[in-house]
């Protein structure tokens, strides 16, 4: 019956089946944004790998998911004296140099000290370091054709409107490392996302990018809002929690999000399949892409289990 309903319902992407997008690369296997992670995403089948990307402080774009440094690094040991009042690294006020003496470790609760998801990589293994984005796309093109399946980039642009408060333009650098690489067009694998409603137009409207591109959201749009987004973007990536409610699977509820942007022609991407970190409306992660894809019939979804996700939607179109 799934394979009928995805054949009759194309994505908006134009595709026939739902992609896989690998969040941080196979991160819930390997710690996130290294290497490793974007190879055992790029084996498990996922249609794009994920790039989050700040600037260093000569100016290179690195993939870190945050533009501070100590809930992924051991940057509190090497360069205790770089702590902000705040309490923070800023991998911005690191040289590229700087940054690959670091070494990269499954995400901690800083709090604590401990690892946020307990189940995941162990810490303090010492085996991984942060890769430039043009490391990673050299690397991703690679695979692609070593291996002959493509895979694409998802490239989210951190904190543009704080970078430029720090004197520094990321996402020029962004879109003009991309086009250097071949993504421009949105025939090319490619998505670029951000946050910011005011840097995603500025993307399109002041840098002049006509691949595809993506708002991500935390919280619902008011009125109004999704529209003025389908005249600028290619679609929305809302969190899961925004697509169904409920406090437990008997009482779930999707919201009318999923159906109100595709309406628009937006394609939906929500964000995060974390079988160890289920919404509390959702039993286990079947049921979880059970109702992002098959009751709300998003685009795609962001996942930390690539495999899992490829598997559901090859189980579920043959």
């Amino acid at each position: 019956m799934l394979a009928a309903a995805f054949a009759a319902e194309a994505t908006v992407e134009g595709a026939e089946r739902p992609v896989v997008i690998a969040h941080r690369g196979a991160s819930g296997y390997v710690v996130e944004h290294t290497l490793p992670a974007k190879a055992m995403a790029h084996a498990m089948g996922a249609d794009y790998i994920e790039q989050d990307v700040v600037l260093s402080k000569d100016g290179v774009l690195v993939v870190l998911h945050d533009i501070y440094l100590e809930a992924v690094t051991d940057v509190a040991a090497r360069f205790p004296e770089r702590r902000h009042e705040d309490g923070r690294f800023y991998a911005l006020d690191f040289t590229l140099a700087e940054l690959k003496q670091l070494q990269l470790n499954e995400r901690l609760n800083t709090k604590t000290g401990r690892q946020a998801l307990p189940g995941r990589f162990p810490g303090g293994a010492g085996l991984f370091h942060i890769s430039t984005f043009e490391e990673e796309l050299r690397f991703i093109q690679g695979l692609n054709k070593s291996t002959g399946r493509e895979a694409g980039v998802y490239v989210e642009i951190k904190s543009p409107d704080w970078h430029r408060k720090q004197g520094a333009d990321v996402s020029r650098a962004t879109v003009d490392m991309l086009r250097r690489y071949g993504y421009a067009k949105k025939t090319d694998k490619c998505w670029i996302q951000c946050f910011e409603w005011d840097e995603v137009r500025r993307v399109r409207e002041e840098l002049g990018w006509e691949g595809r591109l993506l708002l991500l959201m935390s919280k619902n749009p008011k009125p109004g809002m999704l529209e003025d987004v389908a005249k600028v973007a290619d679609g929305i990536g809302p969190s899961i929690k925004q697509i169904a409610t409920g406090k437990t699977p008997a009482e779930r509820k999707l919201t009318p999000l999923v159906r109100q942007a595709r309406a628009l022609g937006l394609a939906v991407h929500p964000y995060t399949v974390r079988r160890d970190e289920l919404p509390a409306w959702a039993a286990s992660a079947d049921e979880l892409h059970e109702v992002i894809f098959r009751d709300a019939k998003a685009d795609g979804v962001f996942t930390d289990f690539p495999d899992l996700t490829r598997q559901w939607i090859d189980r579920h179109s043959n």
